[in-house]
């Protein structure tokens, strides 16, 4: 069995170390009690490395919801993946909302060598795929989002693949209040996420890869999603905002 795991994306919410603080303090403990699940809160840059001060509790760690490429060098207000060591060990690559406008930053070659640079500093990528509404009602979806889980993967190892998250996220379902079915993610998941990994890698490495939905998920959608076998949790956005991020946790372990 995957283990299951869901990761809370702030965006650019509670970037004040007040702010976060208060809210972590709340839900960390209640968050460490609930067992048989990884739970990740990807805050701002700003309040990593407050937060890494007082994460302690078991099944609770940090990601960053970015990362460049390079170690060092001109690139302004980026952040590097040797930056990020020591303070989490997940990092989001290639969310849509940043594919969307960030032009080659964020292109698929450039998301690729995120990938390759961040599991070579021993951090955990949560790799984002998914499909505009266009594409979606063209009937794109498998060609779309297997293209860039293929290009995300390319000239990793076997041993890599197995180290990276995947996330499936419609572009369509991000922040709109709508989600996809969890019978049409989990289609898309087994199609064109593992069946793109199977592909390339072999259906072992495939079936063992953790795939998580991600677009409007919240407490009350969750136990759905959480009960589809290719769904191995959720990267969750405004419902990780609140103390009821805990409850959610707690019903996607027991939908699983």
């Amino acid at each position: 069995m995957r283990r299951p795991i869901v990761a809370a994306n702030w965006k650019m919410h509670l970037g004040r170390v007040d702010q976060a603080l208060a809210l972590v303090r709340r839900i960390r403990l209640p968050l460490g009690r609930v067992e048989g699940v990884d739970v990740v809160l990807c805050p701002p840059f700003t309040v990593l490395a407050s937060l890494a001060e007082v994460i302690g509790s078991k099944g609770v760690a940090l990601g960053a919801q970015n990362m460049h490429w390079d170690d060092h060098g001109a690139q302004t207000g980026e952040i590097s993946p040797s930056m990020l060591v020591g303070l989490c060990r997940y990092v989001i690559i290639g969310h849509s909302e940043r594919r969307a406008s960030g032009g080659s930053a964020e292109s698929d070659g450039a998301v690729n060598r995120k990938v390759i640079s961040a599991l070579t500093h021993g951090l955990t990528p949560i790799i984002c795929v998914g499909e505009d509404a266009a594409r979606n009602e063209a009937g794109e979806t498998d060609v779309f989002v297997g293209g860039q889980v293929r290009a995300a993967l390319d000239g990793l190892s076997a041993d890599d693949v197995g180290r990276v998250v995947l996330a499936y996220e419609p572009i369509w379902a991000i922040g709109t209040g709508r989600s996809a079915t969890p019978a049409a993610a989990n289609r898309t998941i087994a199609l064109a996420v593992r069946g793109t990994i199977a592909l390339g890698f072999g259906e072992a490495v495939a079936g063992a890869v953790r795939v998580q939905y991600g677009g409007s998920v919240n407490a009350q959608n969750i136990a759905g999603f959480m009960a589809m076998p290719e769904i191995d949790g959720a990267l969750v956005g405004g419902a990780s905002l609140q103390p009821e991020f805990v409850d959610l946790v707690t019903r996607a372990v027991a939908a699983r």
